[in-house]
């Protein structure tokens, strides 16, 4: 069925996007990169490399790049690896020059800060005609551009389609397990980077090994019981793109938003700290929406909170740690 889907355009020239144009390509796909930035799109034509986000990688020299988002109409599937906040506006343009029925792979992490509103639903009111999926799990860009094992999720809601593009991309280091949970594939995503901001202050503050394991077990019931009200489905949930993400984002400073939350932890503003960088640590945006739809549906999620309460300056790192700490022990089931 792959023989299908051979074109692969990535829309997106970040770290992830390179990783996942790199993975494409080794599956013997013709890759094409939508990048913002004319030293990406350069780099990547002339060096084969993405000297800006993925330095140190070579990339199939096959692998071509565009600044020119018109230039995906020709493609066979898109991989849309944008900034979660970004994600609405490109999906209109791209929207202007789809043909109806393109599988389209939601590959970013996030919740719209602004509206509160997942991924999938930002793409299904810009591009109403497209076939939605996610792509989602445990993966480190610089891991899957070496090739290194990797396995991640892909959910789609038809399932042949699906099988087909999972097909398109698999190789010996890059496995996909397929899902019709389009809901739980994305919960797990986000409301991790939330909780690797925390991890990531408890390893600054160095608070030991024992407290993170104790806050990620922790966050995971967060998760679980946010994704449980929305709808979303237990074996999701567990998987690759729920505890598995968390698993790997909440134990590494390679994770953007681990390391965030490790500055903070040793003190340094939020303010220094993504002026420093130019990747996106999406957490700091989804905190505020999952605090929202956490308020809204009365369910209680206090480390996200407390993060989001640092993030947003409405509370200081040792002051919510304290607001944590303090509050009565109760069931595990809860």
């Amino acid at each position: 069925m792959s023989e299908s889907i051979n074109r692969i355009g990535v829309v997106g020239g970040g770290a992830w996007g390179t990783a996942l144009a790199s993975v494409a390509a080794r599956a013997g796909r013709d890759v094409l990169v939508w990048a913002r930035e004319e030293d990406v799109v350069a780099d990547i034509n002339t060096r084969h490399v993405n000297s800006m986000f993925l330095d140190g990688i070579a990339l199939d020299p096959a692998i071509r790049a565009t600044a020119n988002l018109a230039d995906m109409a020709g493609r066979d599937a898109l991989l849309l690896v944008t900034p979660a906040q970004a994600l609405g506006a490109i999906s209109g343009e791209l929207a202007r020059c789809l043909p109806d029925g393109l599988p389209l792979a939601i590959c970013s992490k996030g919740i719209e800060q602004r509206s509160g509103r997942f991924l999938s639903d930002i793409l299904a009111e810009a591009c109403p005609r497209a076939l939605p999926a996610i792509l989602s799990g445990p993966s480190f860009a610089s891991d899957v551009a070496s090739g290194l094992p990797t396995a991640v999720t892909l959910a789609c809601a038809d399932a042949e389609r699906g099988a087909a593009l999972a097909a398109a991309l698999s190789g010996p280091g890059f496995r996909l397990y397929l899902t019709d949970d389009i809901l739980g594939a994305q919960i797990g995503g986000a409301v991790k980077n939330v909780l690797a901001i925390a991890c990531g202050i408890c390893e600054g503050k160095a608070l030991g090994a024992s407290a993170r394991a104790a806050l990620t077990t922790r966050g995971f019931a967060e998760l679980r019981r946010l994704a449980v009200a929305l709808g979303a489905r237990e074996e999701t949930l567990s998987g690759l793109s729920g505890l598995g993400d968390l698993i790997l984002t909440c134990n590494s400073a390679q994770s953007r938003n681990m390391s965030l939350g490790m500055a903070l932890g040793q003190g340094k503003s939020l303010e220094e700290v993504l002026g420093s960088r130019r990747s996106v640590s999406e957490g700091v945006f989804t905190a505020a929406a999952v605090a929202a739809r956490a308020r809204e549906l009365k369910i209680e999620m206090p480390i996200c909170e407390a993060v989001h309460a640092v993030v947003s300056g409405v509370l200081d790192v040792d002051t919510a740690i304290q607001g944590l700490l303090a509050r009565p022990a109760g069931s595990e089931a809860g």
